[in-house]
């Protein structure tokens, strides 16, 4: 899928749920740090997303959305114990595009692919307002956070951590 139909995908979505949102377009930029203040949006009002692979047991490999504040990492210890695994990492750049529809640092907080579970951290509901690349690196959504949480229904857990 390429990233302009991701983006299409996207739109299509928000607007079927009647959702409040605005597209920004800025320079093409994926860090979270860079492009919060492209787009001069407080970091932890950014939503991170993260694509993590959790073995549970010897045979059974899993996918999970993590999604964090900007200004958060992705606790992999914690996503790994939420899922009862034994191993958990980020998951391959390959894997991971192709899961998201899209190139790494454009990857969206909503899981359309239906081998990823989307969870997101709490924390993140804090903000009034989400921000996040749209698919594509020189273009981002803001979005009502409640209705970020009604369209996309995210499994809710304890799986940030501060940055460092």
């Amino acid at each position: 899928m390429s990233a302009a139909s991701r983006y299409d995908e996207l739109i299509e979505l928000l607007d079927g749920h009647q959702a409040a949102y605005r597209v920004l377009t800025h320079a093409a930029e994926g860090r979270t740090d860079i492009v919060s203040a492209m787009r001069g949006n407080p970091i932890d009002h950014a939503a991170k997303c993260i694509i993590v692979m959790v073995k549970v047991g010897k045979k059974t490999t899993r996918y999970v959305l993590a999604v964090v504040p900007g200004g958060s990492r992705v606790d992999l210890a914690q996503v790994r114990k939420v899922l009862g695994g034994t191993y958990a990492a980020f998951a391959s750049p390959n894997v991971a595009e192709e899961l998201a529809g899209s190139v790494l640092g454009t990857v969206l907080p909503f899981a359309f692919d239906e081998r990823l579970e989307l969870i997101v951290d709490p924390s993140l509901f804090e903000a009034p307002e989400l921000f996040f690349n749209a698919g594509c690196l020189d273009r981002s959504v803001a979005l009502k956070t409640e209705d970020y949480r009604r369209v996309a229904v995210p499994r809710v857990e304890r799986i940030a951590q501060q940055s460092s």
